[in-house]
Formats: structure tokens, sequence, C-alpha cells
């Protein structure tokens, strides 16, 4: 089963009232396993950049200038998430905005079916518990430490770590024998798939306090203790 983790950043809310996607970012899951395929694309909107939106996600008017308009990056999206399921946190959102830009440039737009609301699931959930993504990540303990402004790739890393977490843990269909699987460039699977390495690695959750008192710890055994022969 493919899926497509995916986040977008706007110059506002509302479409109908002028307002643009600038930024997409999406991660492909398949049988909710990373396979290290991801989707990253700044876009110019055309227009200018509100100051409340610019606080959000740091994209200056001046930055996205040169930047590709959607209708130049809208097939190769499209061919991107294909007909798969989209992972999206508060999928109204996002998909009122594609659907816009879609209809802007005449493709199809995207049935409401296709997306799947981690939002809406985290409030069943949790009812009554607070829902964004960063309250997430803090229930499950997820690093977002770098996240200290949106954006959509990132923001898309992470929501995937948290989607698998709420339909169940990370590789909730995680198998020890049987065919493994594979995606192909066209994403569709083979048999001998294997997922592909994480492309930047997660820092380190450890704090230099909690480092050091590992290492006082570990002096303290001697130099008999097991752990000293390990290092």
């Amino acid at each position: 089963m493919r899926e497509i983790v995916l986040d977008t950043e706007t110059t506002g809310f509302e479409p109908s009232e002028g307002d643009r996607i600038v930024e997409i970012g999406a991660v492909e899951l398949y049988n909710h396993l990373p396979t290290g395929r991801t989707y990253h694309q700044y876009i110019n909107p055309k227009r200018n950049m509100p100051e409340a939106a610019f606080n959000v996600h740091g994209l200056s008017e001046e930055f996205l200038s040169d930047k590709p308009i959607f209708k130049e990056i809208a097939q190769e999206f499209i061919d991107f998430i294909k007909d798969s399921k989209l992972v999206i946190h508060n999928a109204s959102f996002d998909m009122k905005f594609l659907n816009a830009e879609l209809d802007l440039v005449n493709q199809p737009a995207l049935p409401n079916h296709q997306a799947i609301d981690t939002l809406a699931i985290a409030r069943r959930k949790f009812p009554g518990s607070p829902a964004s993504l960063d309250a997430l990540c803090r229930r499950f303990g997820i690093d977002n430490s770098s996240r200290t402004l949106h954006g959509a790739l990132l923001d898309s890393e992470i929501l995937a770590e948290v989607y698998l977490e709420l339909v169940g843990g990370r590789q909730p269909d995680l198998v020890l024998s049987g065919p493994e699987v594979k995606t192909s460039e066209d994403g569709s699977p083979s048999l001998d798939w294997r997922p592909a390495p994480r492309p930047k690695p997660l820092a380190s959750r450890l704090s230099e306090t909690e480092k050091a008192a590992h290492e006082t710890f570990i002096a303290a055994l001697g130099c008999d203790a097991l752990w000293s022969k390990q290092t």
C-alpha cells in the first residue's frame, strides 16, 4: 500500500481570496515504511507575501521570485502522488488549496476521499487533548527541535513519524518473514524491496548533560565493566 505524507505552505488561509501555495513537501510510504523518495518544491505565487504568513514559514517574495509557478510543476506533482492516499494534518486546508491550484491549470480535482486526516485521527484517539503536530510530537517523543519555522518537507517527515504512531506504532505492518517488497521508479511494487536509508540522519536526542552523566556513570563502573570494554 503506497501512501504520500504531504504538507503545503501558503500565503494565507483562503484560496478564494487570492491566497496561493508557496511550498509543497511530500514523503512516500510503502506498507507504512518510508522508501526514501520525497517530493519538494517551492512555488512562486505571483503575489505579495503577507507578514503573518512570512512569520510562519519564512518564505519571502524575494526568495520565491525565481521559483516556478504552479502550472510549471503541476504535472510533476501529479505524477508523484498518483492516486495514492494522501496523509495530511488538517487535510481540508491543504486539499482546498491543492484543488484551487489544480483548477487554475485545468487539472482534475483531487477527491476528498483520497486524503487521510491525521488531525481527525488524533482527535478521535485522544479526545479533549491538544492535537497540533507539535503536541503530537511531544506525546510520542518525536524530535521536532529543528522545526523553528514551518517547512513543507520537514513537516511531512515529522508527520510521517506521527502518523505511524497514530496507526499503531512505527512500522505497524513490519513482519519478520515473507517476501520483501520494493517500489520501482514508477511507485509500483516489485518483490525485492528494501526501504531506502533516511536521506538525512536524525539528530541525536541526547543532551550534552545526559551524555556527560552517562560517561560519568561508565567511569564509575571501573575498567573491567562490559561498557568500558565496548567503548
